[in-house]
């Protein structure tokens, strides 16, 4: 099989995570344990995750670093997972984005993110960065990058013929003119109802459907909906098709979508067929959550594939 490639765009941080019996209220201290720095920001853990799980993908990773310390070892998790980095600009004048994350014993989180170097990712980086899009057959993008940088990054990996996957998050209204680039659009049940304007509530397979038609009118041609444990709902032209999730038990759920969005992106890339490709998808993010950390937490290709082995 001839190696195609996969290019994200977006963010990196250092992510500061501290375990908590509970969240704290507004104004309320609580106690933590376990403190560690983990890479992190999204875009930054979907490329580690793609990293780990690709067979016969090259990944490449467009952002921006601060004048920090956490700049070398944010580069260096990436390497190790076997990114390619050179299109991971300097920033000189500010600090490397970085996120503030408390995770109780359910493995709900509660994040803060301060972007940083993440906010100067500008048009102009993605077009000196075109070569990336060569020989790309996906791109993902996030939305912890400026909107015009993330609108232009979609054009210009259409350009090259990729097609392009976005994870909108963090949430937020989007103009039609950037969901019209969007291939594959990939909202977690919170995201879909903000990008609708309505109030967050859980989502059911039976409501899948509808809300998917929703967004479909938004702009995107196809949407997956990630309905956590309860797995994916996909639709597309002429086709929907749920895939249930696997039951584990959940440790932290930091990144748990971006390595879905990863391994989706990746199995897509290797021509994995359609329920194939979300079941991977499903079974990394799984495996994800019974982790704690962002990158840390990304399963190897093996992993996955003995996991899927053994519910075969």
């Amino acid at each position: 099989m001839t190696e195609s490639a996969l290019v994200v765009t977006g963010s990196l941080n250092m992510d500061f995570v501290v375990q908590v019996d509970r969240l704290p209220s507004p104004g309320e201290t609580v106690l933590g344990s376990g403190f560690q720095m983990i890479p992190g920001g999204k875009g930054a853990n979907q490329a580690c995750a793609a990293g780990k799980l690709a067979a016969h993908v090259a990944v490449r990773m467009i952002g921006r670093a601060g004048a920090d310390p956490f700049a070398g070892h944010l580069r260096s998790s990436l390497a190790q997972a076997g990114v390619e980095v050179s299109a991971v600009r300097d920033s000189p004048n500010l600090p490397t984005g970085v996120a503030l994350i408390w995770v109780e014993r359910s493995g709900q989180n509660s994040i803060v993110v301060a972007s940083g170097a993440n906010l100067e990712l500008s048009s102009d980086d993605i077009d000196s960065a075109r070569l990336a899009f060569t020989g790309a057959r996906y791109a993902l993008f996030q939305l912890e990058s400026p909107l015009p940088t993330v609108e232009h990054a979609l054009a210009v990996a259409h350009a090259a013929g990729a097609r392009t996957i976005l994870d909108p998050a963090p949430a937020r209204l989007l103009p039609p003119s950037l969901l019209s680039q969007v291939d594959i659009l990939t909202p977690n049940e919170s995201e879909a109802c903000i990008l609708l304007g309505r109030n967050p509530t859980g989502v059911t397979f039976q409501d899948a459907r509808q809300i998917a038609a929703a967004l479909h009118a938004l702009g995107p041609r196809e949407v997956v909906l990630k309905l956590g444990s309860q797995g994916c709902y996909y639709s597309g032209p002429g086709l929907t098709l749920g895939v249930e999730g696997f039951p584990v038990e959940a440790i932290d759920t930091t990144a748990a979508g971006d390595t879905f969005n990863a391994a989706l992106a990746v199995a897509l890339s290797e021509d994995l067929p359609l329920h194939e490709a979300l079941r991977f998808a499903n079974a990394a993010a799984a495996i994800s959550v019974t982790r704690l950390g962002a990158q840390a937490s990304a399963p190897s290709r093996a992993e996955v594939d003995a996991f899927l082995a053994l519910r075969a």
